[in-house]
């Protein structure tokens, strides 16, 4: 695949206005110029493997890209959203914003239910549950409670339909993030955004599978980024400001910035701290 030479910054606007259509635990959107002002100039194929809520691929919005995460429920939602949008958007009329309603969907089996009607639970969740939480039990059953708000917005058919056309022509996968990127080339981009290694015993949002990710999750991770590496694929990845990461990658490029936290119980506690940009170029 020829490589992707990225847009003037100024000059992106001329991209297709299309933004995250989830809240999600560590979302990028509001550290996108940091990482964006440390993106090489020209990409390869451009690989995203902890896609999350996308804010870095609809961002630059490469063709042909590689969008992959392990959370099934969300992978579901976006290729539904790549291939069947508008039966997605009528279906998300039928919801309502009730607490009963709510913990009888919650209850439901996602794998049962019809495709249209899986990725519309999954969105209805997201947009109801507490803080935009994703959290599973040891069972793989989604536990968020409800959240508190006054009118929440459940579709918007929009920016459902921005989403999608941005999607048409990529590959969108639920796998692993070392099967995501074995196909990755010299040239390449990777951008990590994986679950973060908890800061404190407390702090720590890793469950959006029944598997958490923990510290030997992180040093795989830490053995697959070195692998990119030797095959001359450029790699980018987001995580927590702890000796722990730094080790991991003492042998990278590691630069701190400081990040808002959007997710808390108690908004005084959405404050600001350090996180790590690791780069291999």
């Amino acid at each position: 695949m020829p490589s992707i030479r990225l847009l003037p910054v100024q000059d992106r606007a001329r991209l297709t206005k299309a933004e995250p259509v989830v809240k999600w635990a560590g979302g990028k959107t509001r550290l996108l110029p940091e990482l964006t002002a440390r993106l090489p100039e020209d990409l390869g194929r451009y690989y995203e493997p902890f896609l999350g809520g996308a804010a870095m691929f609809l961002s630059l919005q490469p063709a042909g890209a590689v969008l992959t995460d392990i959370n099934e429920e969300l992978v579901h939602l976006y290729r539904t959203i790549q291939s069947d949008v508008e039966a997605l958007i009528d279906d998300l009329d039928r919801h309502r914003y009730e607490a009963g309603y709510y913990y009888a969907m919650r209850a439901q089996n996602p794998r049962r239910l019809a495709p249209i009607a899986r990725a519309s639970r999954t969105l209805y969740l997201n947009k109801t549950c507490f803080n935009g939480l994703y959290r599973v039990n040891r069972r793989g059953e989604f536990n968020v409670p409800m959240g508190r708000y006054k009118n929440p917005t459940i579709g918007d058919p929009e920016r459902l339909r921005a989403l999608s056309e941005v999607l048409q022509g990529c590959e969108v996968v639920a796998t692993d993030y070392a099967t995501a990127t074995a196909t990755a080339q010299r040239g390449d981009f990777v951008y990590f955004d994986p679950p973060y290694f908890p800061l404190t015993r407390t702090s720590s949002f890793t469950s959006y599978t029944k598997e958490a990710f923990a510290a030997d999750d992180q040093r795989r991770l830490a053995e697959t980024f070195d692998d990119l590496t030797a095959r001359g694929v450029r790699c980018m990845q987001s995580n927590s400001d702890t000796p722990f990461i730094r080790e991991l990658y003492r042998h990278h490029r590691v630069e701190a910035i400081n990040a808002p936290r959007a997710i808390a119980r108690d908004p005084e506690r959405r404050k600001s701290v350090s996180e790590l940009i690791i780069m291999n170029y």
